[in-house]
């Protein structure tokens, strides 16, 4: 079968593997689209802490089901979304419940080779059903679901100011559901063409360029007050350290992007706020169930989100040009 391998960073390559074994409890899906996500880009820069080469990329999954154990309520034919967080179910991550952080998490396409093949073989716990949705809005599923998990996260009341710094896919998913929870959203990026994007598609107005007098206009858009809630969804060290100034007294600082360096920020600074600090790692089911429900409503403006299209075959060719355009790229989905 074909899959789509970072051999190191830097080089694609379109390769040909053994087609995978059906294992006990497990599901063979036939993939036919793949979201590219900024963890994939990382990937291919040789920037994402968590990978090892080489890696089948992919974990933003859409594909149909070909096998299933006899007694799955999965049937053949069946579109399918992929919970790509496979968790060891006796850590006490995830005897808490929380299988999105285990102790010895593999997520594909990142720990273990992913989704960018024409099969994959699953434990049946990861397939999730995507009827009433497109291909290409299941391929959406777990990138707006790592926004809604952040959202769940930070515990949003109707009215509250939050503001979201990083206007790429991950930060629009964070405001679509910060939004749809009755906050003021406001975007912070240092592309402004992605602020113009989430506001003439989005309809997200108020967008601030992150320049040298990003600070005080937050300060002036909120009387001095700044935000109940910030999410950093950049992975960038600086912004991560910057965010904390933004954080209003009694509030929240909600991590989404990660980063390899240290984060550093005054202890003063974080004390005088009495500010909680929350990470946010990737997603529960009840967070794909929300992304899908809001899909399947409509909630959620899926045909403006999906920018580009890519064929499979082209990827070692479209992933360089993909990055160069990163002004003008918000969610890329690749055809198997």
């Amino acid at each position: 079968m074909k899959a789509v391998v970072c051999e190191q960073p830097f080089e694609l390559q379109i390769v040909d593997r053994p087609r995978p074994e059906l294992g006990l409890g497990q599901v063979r899906v036939r993939i036919r689209r793949v979201g590219l996500c900024g963890t994939d880009y990382h990937i291919f820069a040789g920037n994402q802490p968590f990978a090892s080469y080489p890696r089948v990329l992919g974990h933003e999954l859409a594909g149909e089901v070909l096998e299933v154990p006899e007694d799955s309520k999965l049937s053949r034919g069946q579109l399918v979304t992929i919970i790509p967080y496979l968790s060891c179910g006796t850590c006490v991550a995830c005897r808490k419940g929380k299988p999105n952080c285990c102790n010895q998490i593999l997520v594909l396409g990142v720990h273990t080779d992913g989704g960018m093949c024409d099969e994959i073989v699953v434990p049946q716990t990861a397939v999730i059903d995507a009827t009433g949705l497109s291909l290409d809005q299941a391929a959406m599923v777990e990138f707006l679901a790592i926004g809604a998990h952040a959202v769940a996260r930070a515990a949003l009341c109707p009215g509250e100011r939050v503001l979201v710094v990083g206007a790429g896919p991950i930060g629009v998913a964070v405001a679509l559901f910060a939004r749809a929870d009755g906050a003021r959203v406001t975007l912070l990026d240092t592309r402004q063409s992605r602020l113009d994007y989430a506001r003439d598609q989005l309809g997200f107005d108020d967008g601030i360029h992150a320049d040298e007098k990003a600070g005080d206009r937050l300060s002036d858009s909120t009387a001095g007050d700044f935000y109940d809630a910030v999410f950093d969804a950049t992975g960038n060290i600086h912004a991560m350290r910057a965010g904390l100034n933004y954080v209003a007294h009694g509030g929240r600082y909600i991590l989404v992007g990660v980063a390899t360096d240290d984060l550093v920020f005054p202890d003063p600074e974080f004390h005088k706020r009495e500010a909680m600090l929350i990470a946010s790692r990737n997603a529960l089911g009840v967070d794909f169930a929300r992304v899908i429900a809001a899909l399947r409503d409509k909630t959620i403006p899926a045909e403006a989100l999906h920018t580009h299209s890519v064929d499979a075959d082209d990827l070692p060719k479209s992933v360089p040009e993909l990055i160069a355009d990163a002004d003008h790229v918000l969610k890329a989905i690749v055809t198997f």
